[in-house]
């Protein structure tokens, strides 16, 4: 139940531990998370366009870095943040918190300039240093149920050894493989996080909704979406993949049906959990048509990626911070406008794969829309979350 309360924690008040930035962990990783995504993107796309830029600058680069460098800098920051929430215990604040914060950035400096192994062991270097702390509070506390997220963040680790290993021809492996397996447990992430969250969020925030939560039906729906999900980044044959994919689009769907996301279009903060989970079922229907050719398997990649992956990532990085910052949980103008970037993103980006001859123009209006979106959000939050809290707590 504590999970579900995230955004309303109240740590005591108190002095903090030096600058606001590095008081707990969803400032400096929210931070470095929406300056990432707002740089990678336009940096890959100028190196598609034979620009000059670094050979490294490749698909493999792509790939990697949006779900090991930015999408794991938000899942740490918010951990570290929930973490605190559940136990009660500080996760990583202060010196040790900008530790970490180091150890990401200096992952991706050297996946852009170091020497290939180099890179892999910096790199590789964050997720045990960042799950550690994390695993330290869940067992001071006695926290079981959650010790499952530590569990995860050791698969990623896995998934990111595998795929250098690969890229430095270590191991006989398709480096997306790993990637695609990443993929997989940042939506198995979603899934969880997401069932356990946008329901209570929306029974609060939508007077009269009346959210359906059941259990069995929530372990089904996740149960398919991890078979689907290791079928496809096992490259298993068509038949059973497909079959699995659907079965699972189905799952997820009735799933957020049950949730009523009609009833939450008044509601930025809501709607937005909303719509960009939907692209979850969405994005496993197409993995089940990719199986056959009838769509790119790149079509269904950046539905669960653009769509789902960061469309989460927008509504909770916005929503997480304004609680926690202590601000009221109201949506303005700006952000509607980077909710509406990111959805139009995704838009983009599927038409590119969908449509050759748009593929171009689709990418770079995509590119626009993505970068305005994160580069919104750092004009509005960097403000507050590099102050002390607005109502004079601790973290």
């Amino acid at each position: 139940m504590a999970l579900m309360s995230i955004e309303e924690a109240r740590p005591a008040p108190g002095q903090g531990r030096g600058a606001p930035l590095f008081s707990l962990g969803f400032r400096p990783f929210y931070l470095l998370a929406a300056a990432f995504a707002a740089l990678a993107v336009p940096l890959w796309i100028a190196a598609q366009a034979g620009l000059g830029l670094p050979a490294r600058i490749d698909m493999l680069w792509h790939m990697h870095e949006m779900v090991f460098g930015f999408a794991l800098a938000v899942v740490v920051g918010f951990l570290y943040t929930a973490g605190y929430n559940w136990t009660k215990l500080w996760t990583p604040r202060g010196p040790a918190l900008a530790a970490i914060a180091g150890v990401w950035l200096a992952g991706r400096v050297a996946m852009l300039a170091a020497p290939p192994v180099v890179a892999a062991l910096v790199d590789a270097a964050f997720l045990p240093v960042a799950a550690y702390p994390l695993y330290s509070v869940f067992k001071r506390a006695g926290n079981r149920r959650n010790m499952f997220l530590v569990g995860l963040l050791g698969l990623l680790t896995l998934a990111n050894l595998c795929f250098h290993a690969a890229a430095l021809g270590y191991i006989s492996l398709d480096p997306l493989r790993p990637v695609h397996f990443a993929i997989l447990l940042v939506v198995v992430i979603e899934t969880v996080i997401g069932g356990r969250v946008i329901p209570m969020f929306t029974r609060n925030g939508a007077p009269g909704t009346q959210p359906v939560q059941n259990e069995r039906r929530d372990k089904w729906a996740l149960a398919l979406t991890v078979l689907a999900g290791l079928a496809w980044a096992a490259g298993l044959p068509a038949p059973l993949t497909a079959s699995l994919a659907l079965f699972a689009a189905v799952g997820q769907a009735v799933r957020l049906i049950g949730w009523q996301p009609w009833r939450t279009w008044r509601n930025p903060l809501l709607w937005i959990l909303h719509v960009s989970y939907a692209w979850i079922p969405f994005g496993f229907l197409l993995l089940a048509l990719a199986q056959y050719g009838v769509v790119s398997g790149s079509a269904a990649l950046h539905v669960l990626t653009v769509g789902a992956l960061a469309g989460l990532v927008m509504g909770m990085i916005t929503r997480t911070a304004l609680g926690h910052t202590g601000r009221p949980l109201k949506a303005g103008r700006a952000e509607c406008w980077m909710f509406a970037l990111v959805q139009a993103a995704v838009v983009l980006r599927f038409c590119a794969a969908v449509l050759p001859a748009w593929r171009t123009a689709g990418l770079a209006l995509a590119t626009v829309c993505w970068s305005a979106a994160f580069l919104t959000y750092l004009a509005v939050y960097v403000p507050y979350l590099s102050a002390a809290r607005a109502d004079g707590r601790e973290g």
